[in-house]
């Protein structure tokens, strides 16, 4: 009786490693791991060169993008257009990885000013309903050659001395922000 309780338990050990087994790898283990392998490459590439992730450091995109905030990057968006007023767009500061996260306010042949906050382009006031808040910001007039974008975070309710913006070369512009 003994004997047949060991061999009860010994098949039920090899019963449960089977159906481990199967639950891990399918009934195929060679295609599952042709699958895995494939998947692999897959997100590595669109993770890798299409979709860079970055994350939001600091209160100048605020609220659009919050401080630890994770975004996506489209590396592709700007392969057949150019960047418009509005987007959001990373910019690489050094090496493929530091980058700021701003918004385009202005494009090649503007002039853009600042004026108590209010930023006008071309001589019009700027609509930017996600603008909170408005500190008394001045800027002289900027006139943008061929090329160059004025970028500017969404937080004008901080110091304009505490916030980085300012014209940012075509090439330097990455690509535009996925929020979800």
């Amino acid at each position: 009786m003994a004997d047949t309780t060991v061999r009860n338990a010994a098949s039920a050990t090899t019963t449960d490693r089977l159906r481990l087994r199967r639950f891990v790898v399918g009934a195929h283990p060679r295609r599952t791991l042709l699958r895995a392998a494939a998947l692999t490459v897959l997100a590595y590439a669109t993770f890798g060169w299409v979709l860079l992730p970055v994350r939001g450091q600091g209160a100048s995109m605020a609220p659009t993008i919050g401080d630890g905030q994770l975004v996506l990057v489209n590396r592709w968006s700007y392969w057949r257009s150019d960047p418009q007023r509005g987007d959001i767009v990373a910019l690489r500061l050094a090496g493929r990885r530091v980058m700021y996260v701003k918004r385009i306010v202005g494009i090649p042949g503007d002039r853009v000013r600042i004026a108590d906050g209010v930023v006008h382009v071309n001589g019009r006031r700027l609509d930017e309903p996600y603008v909170r808040q408005r500190s008394a910001w001045n800027v002289g007039e900027v006139a943008l050659e061929a090329g160059e974008y004025l970028v500017i975070g969404d937080n004008r309710g901080m110091p304009m001395q505490q916030h980085e913006f300012g014209k940012a070369q075509r090439s330097r512009i990455v690509g535009r922000v996925i929020r979800w």
